[in-house]
């Protein structure tokens, strides 16, 4: 029986030797979402777009939602709450995934030679498309109506790496709950719905009663979400000591999730 190594070493070199397989499958997944529409890919841009209008007429619009500590402005509201939501999505996209992962690719599991640990990787290749895709457009609409992005927003990959590093041991670990529970996938369905309201995303960590606010320390999307709300909107640095922390923690369980996966592994082609 084929052994396989749990040690982070083979997680890096697994990436390695597999990355041109990785970005084939990626970019299949990309195109192959799309195919058969007359749109094809250009969906990915005009879906961002049409949101963004959406949030912008109905929060400042409808609801005359103003972000507290912001201005007036009837777009601010829809800014701030999209740049929380591309976190979000993210996250979502590929959480939401995990427990099918390799239920939606058994005809690799009994083929000895394929690497399955690199699905994950796919997956957030698949989901970071799109939040760059979603990321344009939001600097689109901030170029257009405020000038040039604050030059904070170049510090984006340091925020978002340890959310990184976070959905990639949830999805190792997921994946492989789902093939031996196949009630997970609805399970994380209603979680991931529920950590939506429970995030900073429609509105500010600060707005929370004291006896209420320490709750969302227990959020791991709370300090991405703050972070990429205070480079993109607000030119503030992000609190790189929670950061670092952050990342030490997200990285130590990437690499759980990823133990896990390569110790269970075994028993895929059992079960499907």
């Amino acid at each position: 029986m084929q052994v396989h190594s749990i040690s982070p070493k083979e997680l890096i070199s697994s990436l390695w030797i597999n990355r041109s397989l990785i970005k084939a499958m990626i970019k299949r997944e990309v195109i192959g979402r799309y195919k058969g529409s007359i749109l094809g890919i250009f969906w990915s841009f005009f879906t961002p777009v049409l949101m963004l209008a959406v949030y912008t007429f109905v929060f400042s619009v409808v609801f005359k939602a103003r972000w507290s500590g912001g201005s007036d402005s009837k777009t601010e509201f829809a800014l701030v709450l999209f740049a929380g939501l591309m976190v979000f999505n993210l996250f979502a996209e590929c959480v939401n995934r995990s427990p099918g992962l390799i239920l939606a690719n058994a005809n690799y599991v009994k083929k000895v030679v394929f690497p399955l640990e690199i699905l994950p990787w796919v997956s957030l290749g698949s989901a970071m498309f799109h939040a760059l895709v979603s990321l344009a457009v939001w600097f689109a609409a901030y170029l257009c109506l405020f000038g040039l992005p604050h030059v904070t927003a170049l510090l984006l990959p340091i925020v978002v790496l340890p959310l990184v590093f976070l959905i990639l041991g949830l999805s190792w670990g997921l994946a492989s709950l789902g093939v031996y529970l196949r009630d997970v996938s609805q399970f994380i369905g209603i979680l991931t719905t529920v950590l939506m309201f429970l995030s900073p995303i429609f509105y500010p960590a600060s707005s929370l009663p004291p006896e209420y606010s320490h709750l969302l320390l227990f959020n791991p999307l709370t300090p991405v979400v703050e972070g990429v709300r205070d480079i993109l909107y607000w030119g503030r640095l992000p609190d790189m000591e929670v950061l670092s922390g952050y990342l030490l923690g997200s990285t130590l369980f990437a690499w759980l999730g990823f133990a896990w996966f390569q110790k269970t592994r075994k028993g895929f082609a059992d079960v499907l």
